[in-house]
């Protein structure tokens, strides 16, 4: 089989079987113990990815001394006939269960930088640390809730109805520069946190170079779409001691430095962060000649040791960046999650006529040479953002390849442990010489895997949801 030999196969079922409870407890029970097919076992170590990469190919195991091989593998001899392996997509659209993953994987990540953990220590909470939300600009005026409830139609609309985030005006509404503000929201982002830096330092009478020394500025932070489409940033800034100060280890910073100081700081640098947009290189009145953020800037300080009285916690920051950064512009915009690969795709698209001409117009854009830098055509989907959905400065806390590589350490260990305890004991990674060759062979699964995978979906919410119930039961009674 070569590689792209094979068509896809079709996903699992979008809803689980009905089945009864106790069904479905009997079914986890006899994957666990051992007794099913080799393809219920192989199923259930995907995890419940609604869409495993299948792979072709062999791997052998020698020993590195001997040259003896130890362990071979086909992925032809595999009960579902080629190794499958987790997409790992961060859409929650495209895979529930590989964006969870990828949500808890962001929480912890976050959640260490607030709290300490991970190689942070747990002093950071008396570090000034804020929540800050950058938007973007008007493009036009669209359908909202006011505080004062009624929009600038007239209207009282509800929470979801399917105006809200629209133009009040399409002709007359801005969609190049919308479009266009997306495909520099990362470039803007970056001269922020440079004008961020300057301003702290000038707080303590520093050039930028001394402030660069005494002051380490540390954040996370994640893209976010409006109803209306365009993007903007939540970010957890933190600051610390510089290396001039602390060399490698995360410290406080100077006291001068504090909670209102970054307060006003943040909004400062949002008030002169501008990167230059494309009319201004190319004499075209109807192209923005720079970008600036919005002038809604909200800071807000997180509560902490040093901080009781602020109106955000630790753990509701990191749940609410997490929870975005499983996200994209199909779930608040309307549109698509995957790229457009030709124009006339859209006519299979149910989308709002807005978020069809913001796509529309990416395409159109993207066809021009001057704007060709840009890459319009290929993020068309995104609305024309090209940045990461999520990133870190690298002192914040840990990473996402650390946290992997810890849940692939547990997970080996405990494979190597039921391998000893039935008797085929797993051969030593340090001693072994591994070769493998693999090759794509198709996606998805065959109508009886899509059965058995969404059975085991559904015992994996049943497990889950009555271990959620006995840790409040317990909580209760402490």
């Amino acid at each position: 089989m070569t590689e792209g030999s094979t068509t896809p196969l079709p996903t699992p079922l979008a809803t689980p079987p009905t089945l009864d409870e106790e069904t479905w407890r009997s079914l986890a029970r006899t994957a666990r113990d051992g007794r099913t097919p080799g393809l219920f076992r192989q199923l259930a170590r995907l995890g419940g990815c609604t869409d495993p990469i299948r792979l072709d190919g062999h791997r052998a195991d020698f020993d590195a001394a001997t040259g003896e091989i130890l362990r071979t593998l086909h992925g032809g001899d595999l009960a579902a006939g080629a190794l499958m392996v987790r997409c790992n997509n961060r859409r929650a659209t495209r895979c529930p269960a590989c964006a969870e993953t990828y949500r808890q994987d962001t929480y912890h990540l976050i959640t260490a930088g607030l709290a300490g953990g991970k190689g942070v220590p747990a002093e950071v909470t008396a570090h000034p640390r804020v929540f800050a939300t950058l938007t973007a600009p008007s493009f036009g005026p669209v359908h909202n809730r006011p505080d004062s409830g009624r929009c600038r139609c007239g209207i009282r609309h509800d929470d979801g109805a399917p105006e809200l985030g629209t133009p009040l005006d399409p002709d007359t509404y801005d969609y190049p520069g919308a479009v266009l503000w997306n495909a520099h929201a990362g470039a803007l982002w970056a001269r922020f946190t440079i004008e961020l830096r300057r301003a702290l330092a000038a707080s303590l009478g520093l050039t930028q170079r001394g402030g660069a020394g005494v002051i380490r500025l540390s954040y996370a932070k994640v893209a976010e779409y409006q109803r209306r489409g365009a993007v903007h940033f939540h970010a957890v800034i933190r600051l610390d001691a510089g290396p001039w100060i602390a060399g490698d280890d995360i410290a406080p910073p100077p006291g001068a430095l504090t909670t209102d100081t970054l307060d006003a700081a943040i909004r400062t640098a949002a008030s002169r962060a501008r990167v230059a947009g494309p009319g201004a290189d190319l004499d075209d009145p109807g192209l923005p000649d720079v970008f600036r953020f919005g002038t809604q800037v909200d800071v807000r300080p997180i509560a902490g040791a040093a901080f009781e009285s602020g109106p955000v916690t630790d753990r509701a920051v990191a749940g609410y960046i997490a929870k975005y950064a499983t996200k994209g512009a199909e779930t608040a915009t309307g549109t698509l999650d995957r790229r457009l690969r030709h124009l006339r795709d859209l006519d299979h698209q149910d989308l709002t006529h807005h978020a069809r001409r913001l796509v529309v117009t990416c395409w159109e854009l993207g066809a021009r040479p001057d704007l060709e830098h840009l890459h319009l055509r290929k993020w068309a989907h995104m609305l024309g953002f090209r940045g990461h959905f999520s990133s870190k400065s690298r002192r914040y806390s840990t990473t996402l390849g650390a946290l992997r590589a810890a849940r692939a350490a547990w997970q080996d260990a405990r494979n190597r442990a039921a391998a000893e305890a039935a008797g085929h004991p797993l051969p030593d990674p340090d001693t072994t010489l591994v070769i493998a060759h693999w090759a794509y062979a198709g996606h998805g699964y065959t109508a009886g895997e899509s059965l058995i995978s969404a059975s085991l979906a559904r015992t994996r919410q049943l497990d889950r949801a009555a271990a959620r119930e006995a840790l409040a039961d317990q909580e209760q009674e402490d």
